[in-house]
């Protein structure tokens, strides 16, 4: 996924602070009689120690349990609500080509197409979701700012090129929420969504629903299962080249995190282990 420029952004001590007494909310873990857990690890109802859903969620017995399991997850109306929704907007400014395109009725519709989105655990894991993919949207368009990458360039990667064939001036660069870029993802995004993504890429930047729709399909491709490994495994997937392990962006992560934790704290929820990559 092709970044938005983006001012340089540190993550303010008052944040970092925010972060610490997230992780530490709650009431501190109780190690479980039969499985002895390290503190910050669960214990599954089998009694092993581990920090996924399948220790932390259903049936959890001691440690900093998700919630109750389940798959019913978070009602995402309920949590997107209007005010969540324009309090991101409200720091975009007022010539930002997003502020007109991003709603909160575009979303909701587009996010209909998508019934396993913030489903399939508990209701805070849901919210994590909802949490993350917001952060990654808020860092990618910058406040719901940009619809359009700045940066237009063709990005063809010619090895898909058999499969996915790049049409002569047209470029697939990032457009919509998260960006979408290249045509190894146009093309099925495309396909997936009803339209030609190799032959008219632009529809992702003139359609809000289909925006959104397009930002949806790549995160329940690529995003959507690695949730159980905490945020920072969604920074590597979406960019981690560059934002992670010593990559010359690291700032950008610190960036997506701060938004997470944000997002986390306007939930009422705990952010979860491994949130930097």
């Amino acid at each position: 996924m092709a970044n938005s420029p983006t001012p340089p952004a540190m993550i303010p001590t008052a944040v970092l602070a925010l972060g610490l007494a997230f992780l530490i909310c709650a009431g501190r873990p109780t190690a479980a009689q039969d499985c002895r857990c390290q503190p910050g690890f669960c214990c599954s109802k089998f009694g092993y120690c581990g920090k996924t859903c399948d220790y932390c969620g259903e049936g959890c017995k001691s440690g900093p349990c998700w919630g109750s399991g389940g798959d019913h997850g978070a009602s995402v109306a309920s949590v997107v609500t209007e005010s969540f929704f324009n309090g991101i907007k409200s720091h975009a400014g007022s010539w930002c080509e997003g502020i007109g395109f991003y709603t909160r009725s575009a979303f909701l519709k587009a996010v209909a197409a998508y019934p396993g989105f913030a489903h399939g655990g508990s209701e805070v894991e849901g919210k994590r979701e909802i949490a993350a993919f917001f952060a990654h949207v808020t860092h990618e368009t910058w406040h719901l700012c940009y619809i359009n990458e700045i940066d237009v360039a063709k990005y063809c990667d010619w090895e898909s090129e058999k499969q996915w064939p790049c049409y002569p001036m047209q470029g697939y660069y990032g457009r919509g929420p998260l960006q979408l870029s290249w045509n190894y993802n146009y093309g099925p995004a495309g396909r997936s969504l009803g339209f030609d993504g190799l032959q008219d890429p632009d529809r992702v930047a003139q359609d809000p629903v289909l925006s959104f729709k397009s930002a949806l399909w790549y995160w329940m491709e690529n995003m959507h299962q690695l949730m159980s490994q905490g945020f920072g495994a969604t920074i590597r997937a979406i960019n981690g080249f560059d934002e992670c392990h010593g990559g010359k962006n690291t700032a950008e992560m610190k960036d997506r995190v701060r938004f997470y934790l944000e997002y986390c704290h306007h939930f009422g929820i705990h952010p979860g282990s491994d949130l930097t990559c």
